[in-house]
């Protein structure tokens, strides 16, 4: 057997429904589309969201709240999350990008201070709580703003 010889089983593919072509056909003069109204004609099919005509819920629904657009994307980690860091690293925004702790460019980064730290790291241009702050200098580690 080769590949130009393979076909499928008998019964399990059906042609194409070819609607318009011809009375004979059983799908021929309207084809289908019953006869006149909006969905009969070319190019005529309802919106997204139309309900015929009756009030949309979109629209029956009041609006609420709004979004700021000049909302801080600000990166929250804490200081468990820097155990990954080997002793004297310096850890700013492109070293927690590339071990993943962040993804991608944010405004800002935050550290907590949920969790031990015992590596001696110097943190550059991060925010950081006065607990975070404790205990990365009681590792032996400092913060550069």
């Amino acid at each position: 057997m080769k590949l130009n010889e393979l076909s499928p089983a008998e019964g399990s593919t059906k042609g194409r429904k070819r609607v318009g072509r011809g009375v004979a056909s059983g799908w021929g003069k309207t084809a289908g589309r019953g006869s006149k109204g909006f969905k009969s004609r070319s190019g005529g099919s309802v919106r997204p969201g139309f309900e015929g005509g009756q009030m949309p819920i979109h629209r029956r629904l009041p609006k609420r709240g709004f979004t700021n657009i000049f909302k801080s994307q600000i990166a929250v980690l804490n200081i468990r999350d820097l155990a990954q860091f080997e002793n004297g690293t310096i850890v700013d925004e492109m070293a927690l990008i590339k071990v993943g702790l962040i993804k991608g460019r944010r405004d800002g980064i935050k550290i907590l201070g949920d969790g031990e730290i015992t590596a001696a790291l110097t943190i550059k241009a991060c925010n950081t709580s006065k607990r975070a702050q404790e205990k990365i200098e009681a590792a032996g580690g400092k913060i550069e703003a």
